[in-house]
């Protein structure tokens, strides 16, 4: 696995993702309590034995910067790093990346600075645990020059998703990205038998899915980034002239895979980690999620109810009521609260005393369901975020909450003032 240079996709505006992404890029956006969403790859990385990994940003980086610098130090006798690599101006030229392939292509003078045979591109927002070990075995055996991660997936989620179609060998002959058309969905049908899915199972999911996960050979990923200049993009561009060019291999993949691309996506993949037993299993000592260290305490609960929630370290509940929720770091819940169906993000620090004002956390016999409160965010005595008009989409006046598919999001830092109800 030291023949791979991974290569992780953070630059994008993470517009779907907004109001998470106001202050922060996507792959820093904080997941379950207490990692960041760039730990999903690298930690997939790290623990396939994957220790050269660049990070490509753009937007708002410097959150992310510092997660990671602070976070994935390997030691002095490695020759790994986690690096940053941001949209830069060089002698040679330079501009804010326009695509996947783009950004590639612009930081590639960094990426083969000390060359490797092969090259993973990994997206910074989708929730999966692989070893890429299986990923590499795949791409060898088949002799491609390309190959691509995919899920069997069904009808309805194909619309939204890069769509191919393999031939018997699993050689991908066609693909189509976000496919709407009858007849190229019916064109792009799959036997996904072959992933190892029942008849049954085949029937409800006959299409394979690019996951957004590519190895590539490091010369003909150079050759094809150095043809065209507007071939900006991974799905719309080199993916399919690449079939049309040389042999590409699909690897099936048979695990839980979620695309965090919205406020939606992005609440029910949290939501469906407090289940007892949930689809992305966090207490997998094999392949760990790894983020940055903190010497917190043991959360504290004094007389409260709770009930199917994961509380994460630091975090202080007096006398509330949680139920089906995630507490974030340093995350404070005062009495007689009521928290359902939420993900509180928690704080950055602890405030150094309860007569300061706004208080960060939630206030005294506040109400909060289906929602999502950002870090450093104060919910005021009483407030009601409930939601009681069932918006699915709502901008407050004065920037401090919004409403993304029906999910009310509380800004970082913003606050609520007593007795507000929605």
């Amino acid at each position: 696995m030291k023949e791979i240079t991974a290569v992780v996709l953070g630059g994008g505006e993470g517009k779907r993702l907004f109001p998470l992404t106001k202050w922060r890029s996507k792959p820093a956006v904080p997941l379950a309590g207490k990692y960041r969403l760039i730990d999903v790859p690298v930690s997939n990385c790290i623990n396939s034995n994957i220790s050269r990994i660049y990070v490509l940003t753009m937007f708002q980086s410097a959150s992310l910067n510092a997660h990671i610098s602070s976070t994935y130090r390997f030691d002095h006798f490695s020759s790994g790093f986690v690096s940053i690599l941001a949209a830069e101006q060089t002698s040679q030229g330079g501009s804010w990346y326009r695509g996947t392939a783009d950004a590639v292509r612009q930081a590639w003078p960094h990426i083969n600075s000390l060359p490797t045979p092969y090259v993973l591109i990994l997206s910074g927002d989708h929730l999966y645990r692989m070893n890429y070990v299986d990923f590499k075995r795949t791409h060898m055996a088949s002799g491609a020059a390309a190959s691509i991660a995919v899920k069997p997936v069904s009808r309805d989620e194909a619309a939204g998703l890069g769509i191919l179609r393999v031939n018997a060998e699993g050689r991908v002959v066609a693909f189509v990205e976000k496919p709407t058309r009858e007849d190229v969905l019916e064109g792009l049908r799959t036997d996904t038998t072959q992933c190892g899915l029942s008849r049954d199972e085949a029937q409800f999911r006959p299409y394979l899915a690019n996951m957004g996960v590519y190895l590539f050979d490091s010369l003909f990923l150079q050759e094809v980034l150095g043809r065209d200049n507007e071939q900006t993009d991974f799905g719309r561009h080199i993916i399919p002239r690449a079939i049309s060019e040389v042999r590409v291999q699909a690897h099936c993949f048979k695990g839980y895979w979620a695309d965090i691309g919205t406020v939606g996506n992005f609440y029910d993949c949290n939501m469906d980690l407090v289940h007892a037993l949930p689809r992305f299993n966090l207490f997998d000592p094999g392949m760990p999620i790894y983020t940055h260290p903190r010497f917190l305490p043991g959360a504290k609960v004094n007389r409260a109810s709770i009930e199917g929630a994961i509380l994460c370290e630091g975090t202080i509940v007096e006398g509330a009521v949680v139920r089906d929720s995630i507490l974030g770091v340093r995350a404070r819940v005062r009495p007689a609260a009521i928290i359902e169906n939420s993900l509180i993000m928690g704080a950055d620090y602890y405030q150094s005393g309860d007569s300061l004002e706004p208080r960060v956390g939630i206030g005294e016999g506040a109400h909060i369901r289906r929602a999502i409160v950002d870090k450093n965010a104060s919910v005021g005595r009483g407030a009601q975020l409930v939601n009681r008009e069932f918006a699915r989409s709502y901008d407050d006046p004065d920037g401090r909450f919004y409403v993304r598919d029906g999910v009310i999001v509380v800004v970082k830092g913003g606050v609520i003032p007593d007795g507000f109800v929605f």
